[in-house]
């Protein structure tokens, strides 16, 4: 495994980190006539992405490089607004927690037309060697960009879907 990154930075990171320019393509719509739940999750991902492979630098060049990368092992998404075909949609992700192998994270989709929250994730990300199939640590690099991230989105506000039961209200 690589024992340097070859993207990504090592800090300070923005708190949160914010993903723009994201649009409803035509085919995400459904008979409803506004984005399908299924592409709310890809959005999510395409925007994660950004977080993990440009701030952090285990995305995709660290999957070629390293033999490893990140695996969603765990992911709940609220839906709060819809969105239209068209609508222009930003993220803004924050660290939560983090060890030698997970990354527990929480983004939120906000309409770029008045700021309004339309949708939030939480995931869980583990780092998987392509090799064994199994999950193995991050190197050395990585958890210390994991751990300045965490620093700097320390102070964020918690939102209130974080952390959220699923369940019947009684």
């Amino acid at each position: 495994m690589s024992e340097s990154a070859i993207s990504g930075h090592d800090g300070p990171y923005p708190a949160p980190i914010v993903v723009r320019d994201m649009f409803v393509k035509p085919d995400w719509i459904d008979y409803n006539k506004h984005m399908n739940v299924g592409y709310y999750g890809v959005a999510f991902d395409l925007a994660l992405e950004k977080m993990v492979g440009d701030y952090l630098g285990i995305g995709e060049d660290y999957v070629r490089t390293a033999g490893a990368g990140p695996y969603m092992i765990q992911s709940h998404i609220q839906f709060l607004r819809e969105l239209l075909e068209g609508d222009k949609f930003y993220f803004h992700f924050r660290l939560v927690d983090h060890d030698h192998k997970r990354l527990h994270y929480f983004g939120q989709m906000y309409a770029e037309k008045d700021d309004v929250l339309c949708a939030t994730q939480e995931g869980m990300i583990i780092n998987v060697s392509q090799e064994t199939g199994r999950s193995s640590n991050y190197p050395d690099w990585a958890q210390k960009r994991l751990a300045q991230m965490l620093e700097d989105h320390r102070g964020l506000p918690t939102a209130p879907q974080l952390g959220a039961k699923l369940g019947i209200r009684k």
